[in-house]
């Protein structure tokens, strides 16, 4: 089969590699029938997550048809079509029992922690994938919902949905700013509402990006290139600051940002994945009473958040602006990777 290869640091290629074959009864071979590139494919290329070695088949995300099943797997059968969660889950260890998927203590054995995808394990982003625990970390694809739909469920949804709105606490009436509008940030925007916040900010330097991001769901924008930035902020507030600050980036300047706009008594959740140390000043922030959380998703909302995509309540749907082949997949990452030249927020590979 082909699959898209980690070669190092700034190095990828779509090559030939070896089926992958069942290695657990609670194993499952799946046909990748489509799959994405996340943020965090980039991160890795860049070489900011050093424990994915070389050779390692990128890819948490996507959509597949099983071809084979492990003997201990009794709830899915040859021929199903399924969504395949980012975080590979026991479902019976004491992290599994309390919905912290994120931290399976035995994930195939490796380090204590979901995601593996990718990253312990072959990834995604190929013609055949093994899924390992397959019966809690994979989800039956409903009949008529489609592959830019139920690509979303992978990852980003639940991670925006996770880490930013629920982790952030947005209650009814609250002001919430987005610090970033790419596909997660705009996650957060989307099922933000689902909460009836009273305003939703969106904050980013690029206009298209803002203006994609009101039909999302957001109700105001801010271009963070402006030098009064902040001042346009906290004028859409009552001048104390928002209610929770969500940043969406993982650079230190954005963190930064959530942190200088959060009312006393808010939230910042940071869903971005930062590659280097943030300085936190401590000094000033003790005094405001906020609470500031992170973290990986669990994929625990996967199950109530695809009954809202199939009913059609969140319109995911809009989160796929380009299409590609496996083939072409070395030129969807290109376009990924280039999202602002190429206006793109989310790529379907098939």
């Amino acid at each position: 089969m082909k699959a898209l290869v980690y070669g190092g640091p700034g190095k990828k290629s779509w090559q030939e590699v070896p089926n992958p074959v069942i290695q657990q009864p609670t194993d499952v071979i799946v046909k990748m029938v489509a799959t994405t590139i996340c943020g965090t494919d980039l991160h890795i290329l860049k070489g900011d997550v050093p424990e994915v070695k070389v050779g390692r088949i990128l890819g948490h995300e996507g959509i597949g048809e099983i071809t084979e099943v492990g003997t201990g797997v009794t709830q899915f059968a040859v021929g199903d079509r399924i969504i395949l969660s980012c975080v590979s889950s026991c479902g019976q260890c004491s992290n599994c029992r309390q919905g912290l998927y994120s931290h399976c203590l035995d994930p195939e054995g490796l380090a204590g922690i979901g995601w593996i995808f990718g990253y312990m394990i072959d990834g995604t982003q190929a013609e055949y994938v093994r899924v390992p625990f397959a019966e809690n970390s994979a989800y039956k694809l409903p009949k008529g919902m489609s592959d830019s739909e139920g690509i979303l469920l992978s990852d980003i949804l639940p991670t925006g949905f996770e880490i930013g709105v629920k982790y952030g606490q947005v209650n009814p009436g609250d002001v919430v700013a987005v610090i970033g509008s790419g596909p997660v940030g705009l996650s957060a925007v989307m099922t933000a509402r689902l909460y009836g916040p009273s305003k939703i900010i969106a904050i980013d330097l690029d206009e298209a990006r803002l203006k994609r991001a009101l039909d999302f769901g957001a109700t105001e924008t801010v271009n963070s290139a402006d030098a009064d930035w902040k001042k346009q902020v906290l004028a859409l507030t009552d001048g104390a600051g928002v209610d929770v600050a969500i940043e969406a980036v993982g650079i230190p300047q954005t963190f930064t940002m959530a942190t200088e706009i959060v009312r006393p008594g808010g939230n910042v959740a940071n869903i971005g994945v930062h590659g280097k140390p943030v300085e936190l000043a401590l000094h000033e922030l003790w005094i405001k009473n906020i609470d500031i959380s992170m973290g990986l998703v669990n994929t625990n909302t996967l199950g109530m958040l695809l009954k809202l995509v199939a009913e059609h309540k969140l319109p995911v749907e809009k989160f796929v602006t380009h299409e590609f082949s496996f083939d072409q997949m070395l030129e969807a990452y290109d376009v990924f990777a280039n999202a602002a030249k190429h206006d793109a927020l989310k790529v379907l590979i098939h």
